[in-house]
């Protein structure tokens, strides 16, 4: 008996500081060890890949943003402050009930098919604004001009970057809304359109918050 109780102690006695050691390891030191090196190596991506303008933080670079006016009374969605370059749209996104004091924007994909009616409803939707919005009185845009990802979602909704073919779309309605020429809002747009991740991996990409900074500083300069 006394046996039976000395040998379950001992082991009890194992299994404690056993605990208490993996515990230290595993939820401090280990922790503590790759949080060091991550700020000390990759300052900016591990507080977030925040982005400064006016010496403050306005975003991430890696979640995107909505540019739109004030919502309108009677209005369900707000509609696009045409003076900035326009992101992904959002469409099937959830909306934020669980922190009301921010304008989240939360992630979520449609989740429909190809041939799903309602999908193709809001495509062809959503290609009737862009030809619309983008169109200016010394310039056209025609149907065959926008690209995929003017007219749909990413898989989480949250795609910061579009492509340099939708930038360039934009560009002649942003430099008639903004006072500025065709070249000069081009010229943006080329001094921030990102390659091939190593050359070779996914495609040329422009990050739309960044562009944004870019613009509303030549829009000072101007």
């Amino acid at each position: 008996m006394n046996n039976s109780v000395s040998n379950t102690a001992r082991l009890l006695g194992a299994g404690l500081r056993a605990l208490l050691v993996l515990t230290l390891v595993t939820g401090v030191l280990y922790p503590l060890v790759v949080t060091g090196v991550a700020q000390a190596l990759f300052n900016g991506k591990a507080n977030g890949s925040e982005v400064e303008a006016d010496g403050r933080v306005v975003g991430s670079s890696l979640i995107g943003q909505t540019y739109n006016l004030p919502l309108k009374e009677g209005r369900e969605t707000p509609e696009p402050d045409l003076k900035w370059f326009q992101g992904r749209p959002q469409n099937g996104l959830g909306t934020n009930s669980v922190n009301t004091q921010y304008a989240l924007i939360l992630s979520g994909a449609t989740n429909r098919s190809g041939d799903n009616e309602e999908l193709v409803r809001w495509v062809k939707e959503a290609k009737a604004a862009v030809v619309e919005d983008n169109s200016t009185a010394d310039h056209r845009v025609e149907p065959s001009d926008v690209p995929a990802d003017a007219v749909t979602s990413s898989g989480s909704g949250l795609d910061p970057d579009i492509s340099p073919a939708y930038a360039d779309l934009q560009v002649h309605r942003v430099a008639e809304r903004n006072g500025l020429t065709p070249e000069q809002v081009q010229a943006l747009v080329d001094r921030h359109t990102e390659g091939r991740t190593l050359g070779f991996l996914g495609e040329p990409r422009v990050n739309v918050l960044e562009l944004n900074i870019a613009l509303k500083a030549l829009v000072a300069k101007s």
